[in-house]
């Protein structure tokens, strides 16, 4: 664990950054199979730009999804409804194209490959991260990042600032001394506005109806503010940039702590493991730092496709393990399952649920469909894991129940 003083920086982006509407298109495509089709087999992505949102990848269903609809319906919803915005769902073009899985990849995921078995959509690794530096056992930066967004969504569609437009990002630089935050050193908020709202109107709201609320104790005289920091954001959304599915993989997971195995999740069913292996990986690490045994937890679980069993499992804990990490890995294999079927059973996952988790991290979030989020195997892990070393560690507040 990194000691001393020092400066660790995350950044969300809100649901009109055109890199999150196609992850909430893709997400949308793919509740919209698994409502009526749980067992349907989704690869979506979508790229946008100005006027058009184009929808590729593979799909492969017993049901009718209207695409366009999906699209448009999507479009809408995250708040691009005027043309003055430069782009509006209503009127877009929507290009498609779909095939259907490949049956060399269908017959590993199917059962009916080399191993009969219900074997990984493909190989890769996952990786999952918890920590007990807040309450939803994540980074206090992107814990942060997320929620000025959360709270900037809710300022624009309640009308509250009236000159707020759909496309916004955020940053948080948090102070840390001996791997535990202590302050807010700079928070950056860009929003897209209307042409004739005054910049000096729009940082002096940003910071006291946004800002101030959501960071809170964490600020101090010394917090650093940029609003929009080079003066103006009225272009915006796919009109100023390209947005393509799953760019924002850092931001729907650790904000840049831990590691990250490079896939992406929007768009995919939970055959792949790029979504449900790495789901699976946060759900241990958060139930293994919840029970005490670690202050920060990391998980990698890698596959080979058409295989059930992963080919390795690892657990890391930056030296704040209470017993010996071969214990926790031992633990791991024996409450939590690895193979593909048996996670998507026990996490619930052939459920319409996926568009909730397109924006604002699927991560250390408080809805009752994020089955990852569970803290259901603590008890059990604090009972076989044995007498815990608690013994106090200068600068940190373990929080043992």
């Amino acid at each position: 664990m990194k000691t001393g003083r020092y400066l660790f920086t995350s950044e969300s982006v809100g649901p009109g950054h055109p890199d999150k509407m196609c992850d909430q298109i893709a997400d949308s495509i793919l509740d919209a199979v698994m409502k009526d089709d749980p067992n349907g087999r989704v690869a979506i992505e979508c790229l946008t730009k100005t006027g058009f949102v184009h929808v590729a990848g593979e799909l492969t269903t017993s049901t009718y999804v209207d695409i366009p609809q999906v699209v448009r319906e999507t479009i809408k919803e995250i708040g691009y409804d005027d043309p003055h915005y430069g782009f509006e769902g209503e009127t877009c073009a929507v290009h498609i194209s779909i095939s259907q899985q490949s049956p060399d990849i269908s017959v590993g995921v199917s059962g009916e490959g080399l191993y009969k078995e219900q074997g990984a959509g493909d190989q890769g690794l996952m990786f999952g991260y918890a920590t007990n530096e807040t309450p939803q056992y994540m980074p206090l930066p992107i814990v942060l990042a997320h929620k000025l967004l959360q709270e900037l969504e809710i300022l624009r569609k309640q009308k509250i600032l009236t000159y707020l437009r759909p496309d916004c990002k955020s940053q948080v630089t948090v102070e840390y001394l001996d791997g535990r935050p202590i302050r807010v050193h700079t928070v950056v908020v860009s929003t897209q506005h209307d042409a004739a709202a005054p910049y000096d109107t729009i940082r002096t709201d940003i910071i006291s109806k946004l800002i101030k609320p959501v960071c809170g104790k964490w600020l101090d005289d010394r917090t650093i503010y940029y609003v929009n920091p080079t003066g103006r954001f009225v272009v915006g959304g796919p009109a100023a940039d390209a947005g393509v599915t799953g760019r924002k993989i850092i931001v729907d997971t650790y904000g840049g702590h831990g590691s990250h195995g490079g896939g992406a999740f929007s768009g995919k069913d939970p055959t792949k493991v790029d979504r449900s292996g790495a789901y699976a990986a946060r759900h241990i690490a958060k139930n293994v730092v919840a029970a005490g045994l670690a202050d920060k937890c990391e998980v990698q679980i890698a596959y080979a496709i058409g295989v059930a069993e992963p080919v390795s499992l690892l657990v890391s804990t930056y030296r704040t393990n209470r017993i010996p990490e071969e214990k926790i890995a031992e633990l791991v294999r024996k409450h939590f399952p690895l193979k593909p079927a048996d996670i998507i059973k026990m996490l619930n996952l052939r459920r319409p649920i996926f568009k909730k988790t397109a924006c604002y991290g699927h991560f250390g979030r408080d809805e009752p469909e994020f089955t990852w989020e569970h803290l259901d195997k603590v008890d059990i892990l604090k009972k076989e894991a044995g007498p815990l070393n608690i013994a106090e560690k200068e600068g940190i507040d373990v929080p043992l129940d």
